[in-house]
């Protein structure tokens, strides 16, 4: 057993937060700790100098390859801030530069760069360092790839060790493969040009309303018929056979003998290429312009060293911008209609290749936006798709609307008939997913019957049981509820079903290839929400509050990693007082760090009041959240041009935070974004109780 002053010690000894003006000095101190130097300071990020600010090669890596003399030569010849406005948009803060971090969702921007110092850091996340460590981190390199990449970009020769054979010979391969795709793409494009062959492939592109100018700026090509053709081309470009199969479009007639011949992958296709995000071709796709039953409409260019299907979305290399701008991502079918829409001036539109979207799509989205307006065909296979997508988005925190296409159309077609303004109005008539898929229900007669609502409440509840977005979810179980029916409280039983099942087998089927992260090093304030779980575990009273007050906590600190782990908690409801009940539950859940760290707090014992600890783990939370706007508000009131009408709005707001951060009585050097609703821990008996217990 521990007293509820020792729960505060402890929270305060491990580095939570204090209280009043100095526990706030003493949370910045700790911050710089914990962000290798970077401190807080009205509403701007401040590294601390020393080889803190700048990153280091990893140990693991054999970094002898390059001297340390070339890095500090890459370093030098890289502006920092040119380099990070090539990926996202900065504005400038004082003598800084902010965004939105490209590393974790957020709407408050949090991250900044610091020119002076050459380095960038994110208060929402922890990321930092130099402009090495961003190409690293933004690309997932390894350090000496991010080496070479930014000595490329500012025209540096680096002379490198050779010590490493392997690691030498892969980035040699790396390089040819990109030299191919990109003097491939070339040759495709003018093939198509001028090519007599490939009349039939412009007249196509004709019909469609493409030209020349589009055809150039898309790099669109055409692969002959005759498969010598290209091979006489790449044989005087000095490729390999091996290179050749190796970049995917070229493969054996034998797999695994080398000796029998290659054969082409592509064959008279309009050919468009698959570029990352930084713009390099790196893969291709080859449209079909005469029917056969025995072929794809599309064939793509298989996994390689350089492609990964899980990481790629068509024209995110130029979409990006324009969905930062516009706050959400406009997903179609195919590379034609993302053309169409991109000539049009709709240029936030991607596509994943073929129907393959996945975990790993999603969160490459979550870097950019928020939401996503899926725009596919309106047919079966299009529907399909939609559900298959959604199910991908949502466990990610995103929103989905669907543009709802007229039967026979797609963007394409549709841009074509009606114009941009008509695309836009269709665009803004967006519907939430689950509108549309039950209205879509209900006109075809499904919802008729007793049987069919009852058979589509088991596939909602399947589906709103993977968002993660908890307000999102209570919203949307209403919605489902009125169209099905029935009550939102046998919807969310359903959905509580389908959490406790043991390895969550429904969303395990749609995880696709995610990648298994290692888990991040735990902050301080993560540690709090550690402990309400701890809290939920032991104590009646606790899981009561925290279940009443989830939905304004998950709007509050829906970024924070052990969020979803207290839902699920709260959602199981396991018995505090049953040792079997916990252990039940304890066991129901995926073996990790996070869940190794949750399990390290119930140990420490049942607090005799759980109801003021979970009101104090709360307290905390709050002064953190509000702390995080007011930084923001203050920052933005120092933006140049702000209007007289803002600034007074921005002012009544700080006003707001002040009072809310007087009456909790704390302070906290964390920031993140402050949602409608707060925390207002009771007073002023909660008051009066807590600061007697912590001078006891």
């Amino acid at each position: 057993m521990c007293s509820t002053t020792e729960l505060s010690a402890r929270i305060v000894a491990r580095g939570h937060l204090g209280r009043g003006r100095a526990g706030g000095l003493r949370g910045a101190a700790a911050l710089g700790k914990h962000f290798g130097g970077a401190a807080w300071i009205f509403g701007f990020a401040v590294l601390s100098g020393g080889a803190g600010a700048v990153c280091s090669p990893p140990q693991q890596e054999n970094v002898a390859q390059i001297p340390k003399e070339s890095i500090e030569q890459v370093l030098s010849a890289t502006d920092i801030v040119d380099l990070i406005q090539s990926y996202v948009p900065l504005k400038r803060a004082g003598s800084q530069f902010r965004a939105n971090c490209p590393f974790h969702n957020e709407k408050t921007p949090s991250f900044y760069v610091n020119p002076a110092r050459q380095s960038f850091h994110c208060f929402g996340c922890g990321k930092g360092g130099d402009a090495i460590s961003f190409v690293r981190d933004y690309e997932n390199l390894p350090f000496m790839e991010a080496v070479r990449k930014l000595a490329g970009r500012a025209g540096v020769v680096i002379r490198e060790e050779e010590n490493d054979p392997e690691a030498d010979r892969k980035r040699k391969s790396k390089g040819r493969l990109l030299d191919l795709h990109r003097e491939a793409a070339e040759f495709f494009h003018q093939q198509l040009l001028k090519a007599p062959e490939a009349a039939h492939a412009r007249e196509y592109l004709k019909s469609r309303g493409f030209g020349r100018e589009m055809a150039a700026s898309w790099t669109v090509g055409w692969m002959p018929e005759n498969a010598k053709t290209f091979l006489d081309w790449a044989r005087s470009r000095k490729f390999s056979g091996r290179e050749l199969v190796d970049s995917g479009i070229c493969y054996l007639r034998e797999e695994g003998n080398a000796a029998s011949g290659i054969r082409m992958r592509f064959r008279d296709r309009l050919m468009f290429s698959i570029r990352n995000e930084i713009g390099d071709v790196i893969a291709f796709s080859g449209r079909q312009l005469r029917e056969d039953p025995n072929s794809g409409k599309y064939v793509n260019s298989p996994e390689t060293f350089i492609f990964r299907k899980s990481k790629v979305l068509f024209a995110l290399d130029r979409a990006k911008k324009a969905i930062l701008r516009e706050k959400a991502a406009l997903l179609c079918e195919g590379q034609l209609d993302v053309i169409s829409c991109h000539e049009l001036g709709v240029d936030h539109a991607i596509a994943p290749l073929g129907t393959a979207f996945t975990r790993e799509h999603a969160k490459l989205l979550r870097r950019y936006t928020n939401h996503v307006l899926i725009c596919f065909d309106a047919d079966r296979a299009g529907l399909t798709a939609t559900e298959r997508v959604f199910r991908e988005l949502v466990p990610e925190g995103l929103s989905v609307r669907v543009v709802t296409m007229p039967a026979g159309d797609d963007p394409d077609t549709y841009l074509k008939s009606h114009g941009v303004e008509g695309f836009r109005q269709l665009l803004t008539g967006a519907r939430e997913f689950f509108d549309f898929k039950l209205e879509k229900a209900r006109a075809d007669g499904l919802l008729d019957s007793a049987a069919g609502r009852a058979a589509a409440l088991t596939e909602c509840a399947a589906m709103l049981s993977l968002m993660s977005d908890f307000a999102s979810r209570e919203n949307q179980i209403n919605v489902v509820a009125a169209y099905l029916q029935t009550s939102a409280t046998v919807l969310r039983g359903e959905i509580k079903k389908i959490k406790s099942r043991p390895q969550r087998e429904y969303q395990d089927r749609t995880d696709g290839a995610a990648e298994i992260m290692p888990p991040a090093e735990p902050t301080p304030l993560h540690r709090i929400v550690a402990f309400l779980c701890h809290l939920a575990l032991t104590s009646a009273a606790a899981q009561h509050l925290l279940g009443e007050q989830f939905e304004t906590l998950h709007e509050a600190a829906r970024w924070l990693e052990g969020i979803p782990l207290l839902e699920s908690i709260l959602t199981a409801a396991p018995d505090p007082a049953s040792n079997a009940s916990v252990n039940a539950f304890l066991g129901s859940l995926p073996e990790s760090d996070r869940l190794a760290l949750m399990r390290d707090a119930v140990l420490e014992g049942v607090p005799q009041d759980g109801m003021l600890a979970a009101e104090h783990a709360l307290a905390l939370l709050s002064g953190t959240v509000l702390q995080r706007r007011d930084a923001a508000v203050k920052a933005a009131l120092k933006e140049p041009g702000i209007s007289p009408q803002r600034t007074v709005e921005l002012l009544e707001e700080t006003k707001e935070i002040s009072a809310l951060m007087r009456g909790i009585g704390q302070r906290s050097e964390f920031d993140d974004e402050l949602p409608a609703s707060t925390f207002r821990p009771k007073q002023p008996e909660w008051k009066k109780r807590f600061e007697r217990n912590g001078k006891s």
